[in-house]
């Protein structure tokens, strides 16, 4: 499954993605989903909820899927 995830900014954090993407319901819960999950980005593991995702990134949560920031 691959979804993108649209940006008109420079960039976007994980939080905000998470909650783009719809995994969770409100930025709060950013903290405790990347707790439980584990999320990489363009191949690295990251529990940042201030990762600063840029246009090309790749995000992998392994259960949920593989978005691309566009």
């Amino acid at each position: 499954m691959d979804n993108s995830i649209r940006i008109d900014t420079e960039y976007i954090t994980l939080g905000q993605f998470l909650k783009a993407a719809e995994l969770i319901q409100s930025g709060g819960m950013a903290k405790w989903f990347l707790s439980e999950y584990e999320v990489f980005v363009n191949g690295e593991q990251d529990q940042r909820r201030g990762r600063k995702l840029r246009s090309g990134d790749v995000i992998d949560i392994p259960s949920f899927g593989q978005f691309t920031v566009l």
